[in-house]
């Protein structure tokens, strides 16, 4: 589309937009002065293009974000469905389109509204009949409709919530609702009885739920394509649109003629082809009950997507048919579900300094500690790009930039001002419990002092000193006390936002939970930490604050003589969703939601490909580790954990 027709045809959403009380306002706004050229070029006529004026409050009297929306206000019009037929009107924009969707009416019985039970809400989005089972009939629908009554168990499944009056809450798919029809027919409404699969927020927008074998109406289960959907495919929504606070109401008015809660057909575009870089989006119009629709092409009559967001005025966006089909096969994260305290900290006094003489005789990590030394953990190699800006220490020591203290050891960035990696051997039969008193940090003068952070860099409230090895874990056997004091340098401390504190509950209880497992041999381990460093770490106060961090535990397995090594991350997701963008995985383009800080165990191959950082000694001992098969790259393997129990080792 050339730049002049681009310019028209937003000048004609915006016209459609428009009542003729927000023109005023618009108006008045624009005689005070200040509207930037370029905005006022693309204004329909009707509004004064006089200069002036901050474009953002132009754009707060047209809200744009919605979760479905109206993307366009000619050309793709809702049509009503009564009677399981399509009330057709003129589509002038979508030439031909008439008789393909009369050739997919059948399918309109299989799509019904998902209703609530015991909820405050009378129902909250769409749902279809996707497969045919022994155990009843599967319905699907995003994950983000099944969460207002239900939340996901520790094997994947959904578990429905209680009302605050104590009832069970619960879902019931009714297939009618129609313009016309009486609603609330028992004939055509089916109870659900599990919830099959409810996505994690790292997964696709996808909830699977099961029909009762007795239901009274068995709809047929909709086709899916062969392939995803390209360009410029033409698609239609069938769904159940609701008055929508989020899209302009006169927008609204215009289109639904103030009839919402109803099932419709909305014919459309795919305007822009699902790959691992680019959403699966589309020009028909919905509206927030179209969550869960199917996209149906009416090319080839089979489902394509599943519809789950938009952007008023921009795109709707689905989940691609691949990911539905991996799912119906089960091939999907199964994220198993307390955890120890965090230790609470404490007031520090004033900040000092140890020489290097005060480090003579620390021996450091030792690599050989497993096993009576019979199984070596060797230092992962740090990704070349790091090691570069690594801090020298002037007591040059075997290992390339290790600050040796007791029972561990650190390398540390002279570049970000934070450690880049530590590791740290650990005697859990041997542990001193040392009480935590007024902490003092230390600058290490082993590397020059204006690298290192002090107080001045944790002045802010929200930014926290972060031990990256774990003040208890070297505190064990006769110079356990020392152990404890030499964790206080700051080199071992990283800038850590108090948000993240929520998600290291099971973080912190990690090396000890294995350390006690019986699928692990022994009370010995070696723990390595480090941050994930990026180009959206925030500065404060001086100091880069790393928004992920990263652990991996190498122990012995059962037979207490062979190496086994698990990785962890303390994550909101991101490193997980740009490991599936970087591998062009679709499922990066499909509801992931990035949330509350938590603990993921990862298989270390995708820590190394996340980090840099060289794993190879490790990979193979790793339980989650999977020969690569086929050309396609592979998802990420990674579990939430929502407890300890749940990690694979």
């Amino acid at each position: 589309m050339s730049d002049a027709a681009d310019t028209t045809e937003r000048r004609e959403t915006l016209r459609g937009l428009l009542t003729p009380k927000m023109v005023e306002a618009v108006n008045a706004r624009l005689a005070a002065g200040n509207v930037p050229p370029a905005v006022a070029a693309e204004l329909p006529v009707e509004i004064e293009t006089t200069t002036g004026r901050d474009a953002a409050e132009l754009e707060s009297l047209l809200p744009l974000p919605a979760l479905e929306a109206i993307v366009r206000l000619t050309g793709r019009p809702p049509l009503l469905i009564r009677n399981d037929q399509v009330v057709l009107e003129p589509l002038p924009d979508l030439p031909g389109a008439d008789a393909k969707i009369i050739g997919v009416q059948k399918y309109i019985p299989s799509v019904g509204r998902v209703e609530f039970v015991n909820s405050t809400m009378r129902w909250g989005g769409t749902g279809w009949v996707v497969d045919r089972r022994a155990t009843g009939d599967i319905i699907i629908t995003n994950r983000h409709v099944a969460k207002l009554v239900a939340q996901r168990a520790a094997n994947g499944s959904g578990v429905f919530l209680r009302s605050p009056g104590g009832a069970r809450q619960g879902i019931a798919i009714d297939f009618r609702e129609e313009d016309g029809s009486s609603g609330g027919s028992a004939s055509h409404t089916v109870q659900i009885v599990a919830i099959e699969y409810l996505a994690d927020d790292l997964a696709a927008d996808c909830a699977l739920l099961r029909v009762a074998t007795t239901a009274p109406v068995k709809p047929s289960p909709l086709p899916l394509a062969d392939k995803e959907a390209g360009f410029d495919e033409l698609v239609t929504l069938i769904g159940y649109p609701a008055r929508d606070s989020r899209n302009d109401p006169g927008a609204q008015e215009k289109y639904f003629r103030d009839l919402y809660d109803v099932k419709r057909l909305a014919p459309g575009r795919v305007t822009q082809a699902l790959t691992g870089q680019t959403l699966l989006m589309h020009d028909c119009t919905s509206l927030g009950g179209n969550s869960g629709s199917p996209l149906i092409s009416l090319e080839s009559g089979k489902v394509v997507g599943l519809h789950f967001a938009g952007v008023f005025g921009q795109g709707n966006s689905a989940v691609g048919v691949e990911t539905l089909k991996a799912l119906l096969k089960g091939r999907a994260v199964a994220v198993p579900g307390g955890g120890a305290r965090a230790e609470a900290t404490t007031e520090s006094l004033a900040d000092g300094s140890h020489a290097a003489d005060f480090f003579k005789g620390r021996k450091g990590f030792a690599t050989k500690f497993l096993g009576k030394g019979k199984v070596a953990t060797p230092w992962p190699k740090l990704a070349p790009a790091l090691a570069t800006g690594l801090a020298r220490p002037s007591d040059k020591p075997k290992e390339p930039g290790e600050l040796r203290y007791t029972h561990f050891g650190v390398k540390y960035s002279a570049e970000a001002k934070v450690p880049l990696m530590t590791a740290v051997n650990i005697d859990g039969q041997k542990t001193v419990r040392i009480k935590r008193g007024r902490d003092k940090w230390f600058a290490d003068l082993r590397i020059p002092a204006a690298i290192q952070l002090g107080s001045t860099n944790f002045a802010d409230a929200e930014i926290d000193r972060g031990h990256l090895v774990r003040r208890e874990d070297p505190n064990w056997g006769g110079s356990a006390q020392l152990a404890n004091d030499d964790t206080f340098h700051y080199v071992n401390a990283a800038p850590q936002h108090s948000q993240l504190n929520q998600g290291k509950l099971l973080w912190q209880g990690l090396e000890n939970y294995i350390l006690d497992n019986a699928r692990t041999g022994g009370f010995l381990a070696s723990v390595f930490t480090g941050p994930i460093l990026g180009p959206d770490d925030p500065v404060i106060d001086g100091a880069t604050v790393p928004l992920e961090y990263w652990k991996l535990v190498a122990t012995l397995d059962e037979t207490g003589t062979r190496l086994r090594a698990t990785a962890y991350l303390l994550s909101q997701g991101q490193l997980i969703r740009d490991l599936l963008e970087r591998r062009s995985r679709t499922e990066a383009m499909e509801g992931i939601v990035l949330g509350e800080y938590r603990t993921f165990q990862i298989a270390v191959t995708d820590l190394a490909d996340a980090t840099g950082h060289d794993f190879s000694a490790y990979a193979a001992a790793d339980p989650l580790f999977r020969p690569q098969e086929g050309a396609e790259p592979a998802a990420p393997r990674f579990i939430p954990l929502d407890s300890l129990e749940a990690m694979q080792l």
